[in-house]
């Protein structure tokens, strides 16, 4: 499984990029996974402004930075997307990034994981609204960190001892998360053939 990681927060001080380096660390104990991390301070892309929505436009002429984070994300068989909640949604720049996607998430699978003062639940529920329109597959269980970020995942993404050794932690929710995940990319690909 080629699996995706997008960091969902280009802000100042953010800290989703310390969540997804966790989910990262916990994605390459999987069997056969390649983790690719992908980071929207990588990827400016203007607002998205196109004539014709995507998947209605077989004569798309795309910003050349847009292309990029398209073919990457149409390289993946899995996508686990690390959002933080923002006025009780997920961030303007993830939304614009989704935007720009046609069929590259065609009947593959994603993860949302999440964080902030509700684990980003009121996230969650926004991308579970947004991802069918591209059709993709949202795995049942969310990750959704409540704790502050920074208290409990440090700048390497390492998790504290005391937090990761909770079995009803987020240490254990990623972990099986991300084996539903696996699961449902073996077998969405296996259908996808």
């Amino acid at each position: 499984m080629k699996l995706g990681i997008v960091i969902g927060s280009v802000r100042k001080e953010r800290v989703s990029d310390r969540v997804a380096k966790w989910v990262a660390k916990e994605a390459q104990n999987l069997p056969d996974t390649e983790v690719v991390m992908i980071d929207l301070l990588d990827y400016p892309m203007p607002f998205f402004d196109e004539a014709v929505s995507p998947q209605y436009n077989p004569k798309r002429e795309t910003d050349p930075t847009a292309k990029k984070f398209i073919d990457v994300i149409g390289s993946l068989d899995a996508l686990v997307i690390v959002t933080p909640e923002y006025n009780r949604s997920y961030s303007s720049v993830l939304k614009n990034a989704l935007d720009y996607l046609d069929f590259q998430l065609q009947k593959k699978p994603v993860q949302l994981v999440a964080h902030g003062s509700t684990g980003g639940a009121q996230a969650i529920s926004h991308l579970r609204a947004v991802l069918p329109g591209l059709a993709a597959v949202t795995n049942p269980t969310a990750v959704m960190i409540t704790d502050r970020v920074g208290n409990i995942i440090d700048e390497e993404g390492e998790l504290g001892e005391e937090i990761k050794a909770n079995p009803y932690g987020p240490q254990s929710t990623l972990k099986a998360a991300l084996a539903d995940l696996k699961w449902y990319s073996d077998a969405l690909a296996s259908a996808r053939k």
